[in-house]
């Protein structure tokens, strides 16, 4: 596939992405109004779609393909430990504001969080690079025939199938966990 449809692709992506780093933006610009472990994933969001629009132009500037590999992984890098360190913060937050409201004694204690959700966005990520990986591999063997395209096709889609299947299931399961529980009187 030549640079520039890849170029093409590329920032297409990254103009239909501001859906995500606008909000992002915004909260960049509130400053002090915005907690910091929430300013901190607003700025790993900017890098990472910052990161995508300078793929985007370096893949119709550069000769090699190194140079926007390289960019792409840097920022990658760079918005992964941006956003490790916002979900650090919040977990910190969270804990003293956990403290602070038992300091108040209301006697109630906080309500357990839920963690099910990320593990459904786990799951839902490894599908989609499983998916992309499986993808790659296909294409790659060069497919000859109809029926090996219909597989380069198939395969990904299979395998992200499995991963949103058990994504699923693992929310039903954690749903009927909690109704259970609520359920259960206090002993």
């Amino acid at each position: 596939m030549p640079q520039a449809v890849l170029a093409l692709g590329v920032a297409a992506v990254t103009a239909s992405g501001c859906v995500w780093y606008m909000p992002a933006l915004a909260d960049l610009r509130a400053g002090a109004d915005r907690p910091v472990s929430r300013r901190r994933a607003a700025a790993a969001c900017v890098s990472g779609w910052s990161t995508a629009g300078t793929v985007a132009v370096l893949l119709l500037l550069a000769e090699a393909w190194w140079i926007p590999r390289a960019a792409a992984v840097v920022g990658g890098l760079v918005s992964a430990g941006l956003r490790i360190r916002a979900a650090v913060l919040r977990r910190n937050e969270a804990g003293e504001t956990a403290r602070q409201w038992s300091e108040l004694g209301h006697g109630r204690p906080l309500p357990a969080t839920d963690r099910s959700r990320y593990v459904v966005a786990v799951l839902i990520g490894i599908g989609l690079a499983a998916a992309a990986v499986t993808a790659v591999v296909r294409v790659a063997a060069g497919p000859e025939d109809a029926a090996d395209r219909l597989a380069a096709v198939a395969a990904p889609a299979a395998v992200l199938g499995l991963f949103l299947t058990i994504a699923v299931t693992h929310t039903r399961m954690a749903r009927r966990r909690t109704r259970t529980d609520r359920a259960r009187p206090p002993q």
